[in-house]
C-alpha cells in the first residue's frame, strides 16, 4: 500500500509531501490543475523513463520518494529475485540530475529501471484512461482469463517452452541450411582432400626430397670427388694417411721427453683416426653413389607435385598443406554430422511440439470454463451500472501455436436486446468501455494481492445513478485493496474516506501545483463546487452534505 509520496523540482511542483491512507482515497482539482503532473511523478518512481523537461528548475536535481507498506503481500521472494533488500516499509527514490541522467533506488540500493518496473506491477496499477481501450485488444482479454484461471506460472512455463520450441526449429534451419551449402561444394571439397590424401604428405619430406634430388642430378661430381678425396688419403707412400703415420711414428719417438710433445703426439693421434674414418665414409657414400634415373624420376614427380599443391592452395610449406587437409576432411566429415544433427533436432521438436501443444490444451480447457463464469460477473456488475441487457462472450477459438497458448480470444458485446454481439471495439462506446473496464478491474481485484489501484478518469462518459454504482463498486474494492480515484464526478467522490484536492496557485510570477488533504468542511465546498460549478448554491452546498452522509 502506498503510505508517502515526495516530490521536489519536479514540473510545477517545487515541494510536495503528502501521507495516505488505506481503503478508498478521492482526487479531485480543475482540468490543467496537476492531476497528470502526480500521476507522472508517480510514474517515474514505478519505472517511467524520465528527461529534463520534468526538471522545474533546471539548475538543481528532482527527488521523488514513495513509501510502501508490503508487509502483508508475500513479496519477499520477489524482492529476493531481484536481488533487493527487503524491507516492510519499502521505500523506492527515483532522482533526474540537471544533466539528464536519471537514478533509482529501493531502499537505499540502485537499481536499474527494468528492475524497478518489474517490482512496480507487484505494488501498484494505474489505470489511465488509455488502458480502458487496452480491453479492445486481445492481449489484455487473454490477461483477463488466465487472471482469474490462476494461470499465471502455467502460461509462463508454456512461454518457456516454447520459446525452447522455436529454438530448436530455428537450429534445424540453420542445420538445413548448412547442410544445402555443404552439398553444393561436397564434390569439390572431397575432390580436394583426396587430391592431398594421395599425395601422401609428410611433413619435412620437403628438405630431405630437395636434398637427394640435388644429388641424384649430380651423381657424376659427386662420384669423381669422393674418389679423389679416398686417392689422395690411401695412395702408398704419398698419401696423407701415409704421411700422417709417418709424423705419428715422429711425434711418438719424443712424446718421452716433455709434455709439450706428447700433447703433439696426442693430437696427431686422434687428427689420424678422424681422418681414418673420414676416409672410410667417403668410401662408403662412393659405394652408394650411383647413377639411379627411375629414382630421379620419382623424386622429380613427387616434388612437382608438392610444388603444384602448394601454388594452388597459396602456401610455402608441407605443413601448411597437412593442416588444409585436415580442414578440408572435417568438411567431408561434416556431411555426416550434421545430417545426425538434424535427425536430433527434428525428433526434439517432434517431442517438444507435443509437450507443448499438450499445456496450450491444458490452458484453454481452463480458460475456457472461467470464460462464462467471468462474463456472467461482468454482466450482473455492469448492470449496476445502468447496462441490464448487456451481454459479454469471451469468444475463444483453437489455432496454431502463438504466445498466448493455441488460443484466439475476442471479447464480445452487445447493450441491447436483440442486438447482435459484435467486437468489443466496435460494438461499445467511451461510457460503456468505462463501466466495463470497471467491472473487470474489481473482477481482477478479487485474484490478484496486488496492494494498491489507481483509477484515472474510470468515469469518463457516465453520470448520475450510474456513476454512484461506480464508486459503490470501487468503494467494496477497497474493503481489501488501497484504491484511488481520480475523478470529476461528485458522487464519486463523496463516497472516498479521504479526500485529496489538486490544485493551482501563483507565486510572484511563478505558477505552482498542490496537493491538500480536504478536512469535512472542506469536503462540502468542493463537492458542492463539483455540483455547481464556483458560484456554490445553498442547494448545491445542501446535496453534497447528503452525498458525504
Amino acid at each position: 500500500m502506498l503510505l508517502s509520496l515526495s516530490i521536489k523540482n519536479y514540473a510545477l511542483i517545487e515541494s510536495l509531501e503528502i501521507d495516505f491512507s488505506d481503503k478508498f482515497s478521492i482526487i479531485t482539482g480543475e482540468t490543467g490543475a496537476g492531476k497528470s503532473i502526480l500521476l507522472g511523478a508517480l510514474g517515474l518512481v514505478l519505472g517511467n523513463r524520465a528527461d529534463l523537461s520534468s526538471l522545474k528548475d533546471k539548475e538543481i536535481k528532482c527527488v521523488i520518494e514513495a513509501q510502501f507498506l508490503v508487509s502483508k503481500y508475500n513479496l519477499k521472494e520477489v524482492f529476493e529475485n531481484n536481488d533487493f533488500d527487503y524491507e516492510d516499509l519499502t521505500i523506492i527514490r527515483r532522482e533526474i540530475l540537471p544533466s539528464g541522467k536519471s537514478r533509482a533506488f529501493v531502499n537505499d540500493s540502485p537499481v536499474n529501471l527494468s528492475e524497478l518496473q518489474n517490482l512496480a506491477q507487484y505494488l501498484i496499477d494505474i489505470h489511465s484512461q488509455h488502458e480502458t481501450r487496452d480491453l479492445a485488444e486481445e492481449s489484455y482479454q487473454i490477461n483477463i482469463l488466465d487472471s482469474v484461471a490462476n494461470l499465471k506460472d502455467e502460461v509462463e512455463s508454456y512461454q518457456s517452452e516454447l520459446n525452447l520450441l522455436k529454438q530448436y526449429k530455428k537450429e534445424l534451419s540453420k542445420a538445413v541450411s548448412e547442410r544445402e551449402e555443404l552439398k553444393k561444394e561436397q564434390d569439390y571439397v572431397s575432390f580436394l582432400f583426396n587430391e592431398l590424401e594421395a599425395a601422401n604428405l609428410e611433413a619435412d619430406e620437403q628438405i630431405e626430397l630437395e636434398e637427394e634430388l640435388e644429388k641424384l642430378n649430380n651423381v657424376e661430381l659427386i662420384k669423381e670427388n669422393l674418389d679423389r678425396v679416398l686417392a689422395i688419403s690411401n695412395e702408398e707412400e704419398i698419401g696423407v694417411i701415409f704421411n700422417l703415420k709417418e709424423i705419428k711414428n715422429a711425434l711418438g719417438r719424443l712424446s718421452n721427453f716433455s709434455k709439450e710433445y706428447k700433447e703433439l703426439f696426442e693430437r696427431i693421434s686422434s687428427f689420424l683416426i678422424e681422418f681414418q674414418d673420414i676416409s672410410d665414409e667417403c668410401f662408403t657414400i662412393s659405394e652408394k653413389v650411383v647413377s639411379d634415373p627411375e629414382r630421379l624420376e620419382l623424386v622429380n614427380t613427387k616434388l612437382q607435385t608438392i610444388y603444384n599443391l602448394q601454388q594452388k592452395h597459396q602456401v610455402s610449406t608441407i605443413k601448411e598443406l597437412l593442416v588444409i587437409k585436415d580442414s578440408l576432411d572435417e568438411k567431408v566429415q561434416q556431411s555426416d554430422s550434421i545430417d545426425g544433427l538434424i535427425s536430433k533436432l527434428e525428433k526434439n521438436i517432434e517431442e517438444k511440439e507435443s509437450e507443448v501443444i499438450q499445456i496450450a490444451e491444458n490452458i484453454s480447457t481452463k480458460r475456457l470454463i472461467v470464460a462464462q463464469k467471468v462474463s456472467s460477473q461482468i454482466e450482473k456488475i455492469i448492470t449496476q451500472l445502468g447496462m441490464p441487457d448487456a451481454k459479454i462472450e469471451f469468444a475463444i477459438e483453437k489455432d496454431k501455436l502463438n504466445n498466448f497458448g493455441q488460443d484466439i480470444v475476442n471479447l464480445k458485446f452487445s447493450a441491447n436486446k436483440g442486438m447482435q454481439l459484435g467486437l468489443i471495439k466496435k460494438m461499445a462506446s467511451g461510457g460503456e468501455m468505462s463501466r466495463i473496464m470497471l467491472a473487470v478491474k474489481s473482477i481482477l481485484a478479487q485474484h490478484s494481492e496486488l496492494p494498491t489501484i489507481i483509477f484515472d478518469e474510470i468515469d469518463t462518459g457516465v453520470s448520475g445513478e450510474v456513476a454512484l454504482k461506480m464508486s459503490e463498486i470501487m468503494e467494496k474494492m477497497s474493503l481489501n485493496m488501497q484504491v484511488f480515484a481520480i475523478t470529476h464526478l461528485p458522487q464519486i467522490a463523496a463516497k472516498g474516506n479521504q479526500h485529496y484536492k489538486v490544485f493551482k496557485y501563483n507565486q510572484g510570477e511563478t505558477t505552482l501545483s498542490e496537493l491538500k488533504l480536504l478536512s469535512n468542511d472542506e469536503r462540502i465546498v468542493e463537492i458542492a463546487e463539483m455540483l455547481s460549478g464556483k458560484n456554490i448554491s445553498d442547494s448545491a452546498l445542501i446535496h453534497a452534505k447528503n452525498l458525504l452522509n
